[in-house]
């Protein structure tokens, strides 16, 4: 079986179907699937608004996944058949069983839970880069995380704190207790200036909001230090237009030439894998050591059956959660 989405929109476009059972080509692997994520990326595809998606419906999204191999192609020797690995695959992983190129795999340690491992192939591994390959962080800096409670601010707390960062976190009220738990003072975004907190501004603002076309973002960042844009949470959610989106990305390097030692970049995890697949490779591998010592601790809100993707896809869009739904065919 795999969920397959008939048409852009809303989740009422997914169906139930019968798959027929994949055939390992040359260079892959076909595994059974143990765990594939539901998350917001997922729904900004199901939209059509996905920038590098090039398939139309009918498809079956999915954009990372755990699995364990059941058949080695022509070709591969690195891996056999009963050996567990994790993919970013950007669609296909709502199902029972697919094919992945062996040589974009990450094997997955023995004994970690299948659903925590898939929670580190995009979320984790966007916070481990957005620390360590974009803001180069060093242990001393203050940092600013918006959207502290995200899937992938959690990740920027867990692992900051793992570097000795000094970090505030934007959240709603309801969840200051979490975000303090992380390792960050939290910060009541609906009611607090953290520019008033921290008067002299960040070394570091990571940004996966984008209110204001990161503008706020930006006037939090002290000279020198540096803005790490990577999303646009409510413009998705408010049907903003691509050309306004495209104008903010413009902006954001155009503050680079101002005379103020402050630099911006917009990080999309897909494009530097696709330039540096080896650092995604090593970054994975070394989350999945954190996991597997049981020092990083993935939050999981529900296990689920393929049959609950659509309601997935409403509570997830409805916000407010704080941990991953993952299915588990």
């Amino acid at each position: 079986m795999q969920v397959r989405l008939m048409r852009f929109g809303g989740p009422e476009g997914f169906e139930m179907v019968e798959q027929a059972m994949p055939v390992a080509g040359h260079g892959e692997v076909r595994v059974r699937e143990l765990a594939a994520s539901v998350q917001f990326t997922d729904v900004i595809l199901r939209k059509g608004k996905y920038p590098d998606l090039k398939e139309r419906p009918p498809l079956v999204l999915g954009y990372d996944v755990v699995g364990e191999v059941e058949e080695v192609g022509p070709g591969v020797s690195s891996l056999s058949v009963g050996d567990r690995v994790a993919d970013l695959t950007m669609t296909g992983s709502y199902a029972r069983y697919r094919t992945l190129r062996a040589d974009r795999v990450v094997r997955v340690p023995d004994g970690v839970d299948p659903a925590e491992a898939v929670a580190l192939v995009l979320s984790w591994a966007t916070a481990y880069q957005l620390l360590h390959r974009e803001a180069h962080v060093a242990g001393t800096e203050r940092v600013l995380i918006h959207g502290a409670a995200g899937a992938v601010g959690q990740a920027l707390i867990a692992l900051g704190k793992l570097a000795g960062l000094q970090m505030w976190g934007t959240a709603r009220a309801q969840h200051a207790r979490l975000v303090r738990s992380l390792g960050a003072t939290p910060v009541d975004f609906e009611t607090q200036d953290v520019r008033a907190l921290v008067p002299e501004g960040f070394d570091v603002v990571f940004d996966g909001i984008g209110d204001r076309g990161f503008a706020r973002s930006w006037s939090s960042v002290k000279k020198g230090g540096t803005l790490c844009a990577y999303g646009f949470t409510p413009a998705m959610k408010g049907e903003t237009r691509m050309l306004t989106m495209g104008w903010w990305l413009l902006r954001l390097h155009l503050w680079n030439w101002l005379p103020n030692g402050k630099s911006a970049r917009f990080y999309s995890i897909t494009t530097l894998r696709k330039r540096h697949p080896e650092w995604y490779r090593a970054d994975l591998e070394k989350l999945f050591q954190l996991l597997a010592a049981k020092t990083i601790h993935p939050r999981i809100e529900e296990r689920i059956g393929l049959d609950g993707v659509a309601d997935a896809h409403r509570r997830i869009e409805a916000g407010g959660m704080t941990g991953k739904i993952v299915t588990c065919p």
